[in-house]
């Protein structure tokens, strides 16, 4: 490898601020009081915080150093499979700190809440067209969230029908939550294997599909990268029995302005703005799972539903079919204003090509990588591609360290170990954004490792070795946690 992104560079240690402070020092003079001071009742008062005492440039540099510590999405490549970690223009930042929207109160009435409810309304029409599908609900909070919406829709719907089932089918290439918010929803998960190349097949669904099934939670694109070819004709199958077809919709950055979801035959679709359409996603940030229907679930949509008439928009829960309130006022505002954004200024054009930039750079990594990882499925990929350590197993080497290795050369791991459908699983996730030159530079550094593997394996046993935390004991870890900071 000619050049590495990563160094051992100038990485600083930084105590505990209680370690730093000294009596009597003080980073901000208040100003001068026009009131005498009043003696503290201490019966009120009590014993005041241990706030340690702290100089302004003790408190500049502390922060400073203790960010320079963290990886993000703004310091380089975020290869973060299952979850676009993708780079978002601050374009969108911007607009969510406006006054008029960050100064907003929740309990505004609607007259003095025609830009937002205008904004939300618009949003939903978008990403209706952007998807093919007919109605939006914004309320959900992010993807799970919205996975429980799409369950309580089927039943809400299924029960309008005087139906009383049981059932949802679970592929074993979805999402890991899919099968949780089916349970929690009351109904048992049937798992069901993907075929030898990746996807589903009609016959399993055949196999499974019953007149006591709700339905059956589908990935699409799946959580191997790929693309399940035959949806259409298991969307007949699920429909010909009576059931709905809820599509997780995390991995829309591969299909994004490509596929019509409503022609494949998804009735329910979740999406997640925060990563497709904005506001990487990650360190416990917030989230927005909107959940699109065709028309025929529209009635059961949360509420309360943005509607308008004679150009002003109001919030109604005039909607006796509905599946009730699944949030605290509407949602997680802020993140729309993103996805409105990351929309308005990217149109129908770009975000398609985002997409295909996307795929692109997917197929580029598996194509560069498939003599070097183990390709389990070595055929055209979405969005992302997934190896195996298979044949670095044979120096005893794992995924795990191989993953910890990529730190040392300045690249946040990708996704390990999952999906479960493969042993050993790499999930490699390089998003649009990312340049043909730092796709080498990352493709080198795999190549490096996998060397190193075969000459010298202890190397990797013992990375991270530049990092600021270097190799742990994780066995260790898991019997003694250290929980006091």
């Amino acid at each position: 490898m000619k050049e590495s992104a990563g160094t051992t560079g100038l990485i600083l240690n930084e105590p505990l601020l209680w370690e730093k402070g000294k009596k009597g020092r003080c980073g901000f003079s208040l100003p001068r009081r026009d009131v005498e001071p009043s003696p503290p009742d201490e019966d009120l008062m009590g014993e005041g915080p241990d706030f340690p005492d702290l100089s302004e440039v003790d408190v500049v540099r502390h922060y400073t150093r203790l960010s320079q510590w963290n990886f993000g999405v703004d310091t380089g490549m975020y290869p973060l499979g299952s979850c676009t970690m993708k780079y978002n223009p601050k374009i969108n930042e911007k607009q969510a700190r406006l006054r008029g929207f960050s100064g907003a109160h929740p309990l505004l009435p609607a007259d003095l809440s025609q830009g937002i409810l205008k904004l939300m309304f618009e949003l939903e029409g978008f990403l209706a067209q952007i998807t093919g599908m007919d109605a939006v609900t914004l309320q959900p909070a992010a993807g799970a969230q919205g996975e429980l919406a799409g369950m309580l829709l089927i039943h809400g719907y299924l029960k309008s029908k005087g139906r009383r089932r049981s059932k949802i089918i679970i592929p074993d290439t979805a999402h890991g939550t899919n099968p949780a918010s089916a349970a929690l929803c009351g109904f048992r998960p049937v798992p069901v294997k993907s075929g030898e190349q990746g996807i589903l097949t009609p016959e399993a669904i055949i196999e499974v599909m019953d007149e006591d099934t709700a339905g059956i939670m589908v990935t699409n694109p799946n959580t191997l990268g790929l693309f399940e070819e035959n949806i259409q004709k298991i969307a007949e199958i699920v429909h010909s029995k009576g059931g709905l077809v809820y599509c997780d919709g995390a991995n829309m950055n591969a299909l994004m302005g490509i596929a019509h979801m409503g022609k494949m035959g998804i009735d329910i679709l979740h999406l997640n703005l925060h990563k497709t359409f904005s506001t990487p996603h990650g360190g416990g940030g917030p989230g927005s799972g909107p959940v699109c229907v065709r028309k025929y679930l529209k009635p059961f949509l949360p509420v309360p539903r943005v509607i308008r008439k004679d150009d002003r928009y109001s919030l109604s829960e005039d909607f006796p079919q509905s599946i009730g309130k699944l949030h605290a006022f509407y949602g997680n505002f802020g993140v729309m204003i993103k996805a409105y954004s990351y929309i308005r200024s990217m149109g129908p054009e770009n975000l398609k090509k985002a997409s295909q930039l996307a795929v692109l750079n997917a197929n580029y990594i598996k194509e560069r990588l498939k003599g070097i990882f183990h390709l389990p499925y070595d055929r055209p990929c979405m969005h992302e591609c997934v190896f195996s350590d298979k044949f670095q197993n044979k120096q005893k080497i794992t995924t795990l360290n191989m993953a910890k290795r990529l730190m040392d050369y300045g690249f946040h791991p990708p996704t390990i170990y999952f999906p479960l459908v493969v042993k050993g699983a790499i999930m490699i996730e390089p998003t649009e954004t990312e340049s043909k030159e730092t796709l080498d530079l990352f493709i080198d550094a795999c190549q490096a490792i996998a060397d190193e593997a075969k000459t010298d394996p202890e190397v990797l046993r013992q990375a991270p070795t530049h990092c600021k935390v270097r190799s742990l004991d994780e066995a260790a870890a898991a019997r003694r946690p250290c929980l006091t900071g």
